[in-house]
């Protein structure tokens, strides 16, 4: 149960390795919605991105149940990995990661700095995910999901300062991945006893749990074609979704296009780089703004790490 109790509990295993994140009303995003946005800065983290806090708490709780584990491995479009590889680095245990091929490179290059063993394999993040269950049982090593209670209880401390530190809100916009950041609102929000509104942000090109919670249950999708990695997932995970559908006002989705417009918007309004999935509730925001007029919203930044070719092609227009 992630009672407050328990969400604490994490929030200080966070607090020991990395001070909060701020949050920030910035007057120019403000103007530009219409309403009060409260931006929660995860890529101000050691990682650049809001993962960071899960994986120091699920890999201490680890350690902690067993001294001796042999390593962990995990799949991951990036953030995820990078969480994993710090807080491994942290407390001695060995961390494998399996990305995609066509993974970022900044991303591959930030996991291994950290420590990690990096293996590609697969087209997307879902192959990605069978290979590294594959590689746990073949080589004895600990399978780390990037969605379990341990990991919501970590990205929960980021809602536990955004709710305590900023004025009431009425919505909080959130991207959705594969729903630890989501979850962890919501069971935020619920034991602090608020009403703000949830709203996730999915992008078109990969609308698996849009679909979900449209239909109330696990709706899978063939592929997960966007820009915005961090949202590139086709099979929501049935916890997740279970939180989301309870906790969660609706589901919106944004274009690619509405996402690099809000990667600029950032940029000229507060002068920090946001990655696609960071910028994606923000995207959504300016979609619904005649929804927000006069009121008071926070904005989830949950990550910078973009590539600079990337950014220079999508978002600038360059080419690379």
């Amino acid at each position: 149960m992630l009672d407050l109790d328990t969400l604490e509990a994490a929030q200080r295993i966070v607090h020991a390795a990395m001070p909060p994140t701020p949050q920030y009303a910035w007057p120019l995003l403000s103007a530009r919605l219409g309403a009060e946005a409260w931006v929660k800065h995860e890529n101000h983290t050691p990682t650049g991105a809001f993962k960071v806090r899960g994986g120091l708490v699920y890999v201490q709780r680890l350690k902690a149940a067993r001294p001796d584990v042999p390593g962990i491995v995990s799949a991951t479009r990036g953030n995820h990995g990078q969480s994993l590889a710090y807080a491994g680095a942290r407390h001695g245990v060995p961390v494998t990661i399996v990305v995609p091929y066509g993974n970022s490179t900044e991303k591959n290059a930030a996991m291994r700095a950290f420590g990690a063993r990096l293996v590609e394999h697969g087209e997307d993040f879902d192959a990605a995910r069978l290979h590294a269950e594959a590689l746990a049982k073949r080589e004895g090593l600990v399978f780390a999901p990037s969605f379990a209670p341990d990991l919501v209880a970590g990205v929960a401390s980021y809602a536990l300062e955004l709710f305590r530190a900023a004025p009431p809100l009425e919505a909080v916009y959130v991207p959705v991945g594969l729903g630890s950041g989501i979850c962890g609102l919501i069971v935020a929000r619920d034991a602090l006893g608020l009403a703000t509104e949830i709203v996730g942000v999915q992008s078109d090109g990969a609308n698996a749990y849009a679909l979900s919670f449209a239909a109330g249950r696990v709706v899978q999708t063939e592929r997960a074609t966007t820009n915005a990695d961090g949202m590139a997932t086709r099979m929501p995970d049935p916890e997740a979704l279970a939180i989301i559908l309870r906790g969660a006002a609706r589901i919106v989705t944004v274009s690619d296009d509405q996402v690099a417009e809000a990667i600029r918007a950032y940029w000229t309004d507060t002068h920090n780089l946001a990655e696609g999935a960071g910028a994606a509730p923000l995207a959504a925001a300016l979609a619904e703004r005649g929804r927000l007029a006069g009121k008071r919203i926070g904005l989830i930044l949950c990550g910078g790490n973009i590539d600079l070719a990337l950014f220079r092609s999508w978002v600038l227009g360059a080419g690379s």
